[in-house]
């Protein structure tokens, strides 16, 4: 009988520290919201130091770069492992590897002061670097649609050769 009782679950146990986890993931997300965005502004600012070209080529890069690693870990982990915390993990990874694309996007469509701020600092420190991310990230999307068609391509090609290689060698030999 003692055996039984500790094979059980305590549920109370487990709801309580779901629930100290969840307080803490919003407190975390309440902080963050008020302070990343004005801090990953600052940092991109500073990198592109006012000037217009260096703004474009930076949002050029990190959209292009932070689109496509997230892409490839995705890709490459599910390919691998696909249990359900093999999937976890790997959506964990992605969203780590986007970070610098998410946190522009906090910037464009946040509605807190803190985006503003962001806004308003990227105007002046880092001009076209939303414009840039933006295309960067389109042309890494572009890349992988266009990795996906030759992959494709290339797997439909192949089938219809061995159907071709199939209908060869079932066809009876001429007389």
């Amino acid at each position: 009988m003692h055996v039984e009782a500790e094979s059980r679950t305590n549920w109370g146990r487990r709801a309580f520290w779901a629930g100290v986890v969840v307080a803490l993931v919003l407190l975390g997300g309440l902080i963050a919201s008020a302070t990343v965005p004005r801090w990953w502004a600052q940092r991109v600012g500073d990198q592109a130091n006012g000037s217009i070209t260096q703004g474009t080529l930076l949002g050029l890069f990190y959209g292009f770069v932070f689109t496509l690693l997230p892409i490839a870990a995705l890709a490459l982990i599910l390919r691998w492992r696909t249990t359900w915390r093999w999937v976890v993990f790997a959506l964990a990874v992605a969203v780590i590897l986007a970070l610098p694309n998410l946190m522009t996007l906090g910037i464009v469509l946040g509605r807190g002061n803190a985006a503003h701020a962001g806004d308003r600092i990227l105007d002046v420190e880092a001009p076209a670097f939303r414009g840039g991310t933006f295309a960067g990230t389109l042309l890494a999307c572009a890349l992988v649609g266009f990795v996906l068609y030759l992959l494709i391509s290339r797997g439909r090609a192949r089938s219809d050769e061995q159907r071709a290689r199939e209908e060869r060698d079932s066809a009876p030999a001429p007389p």
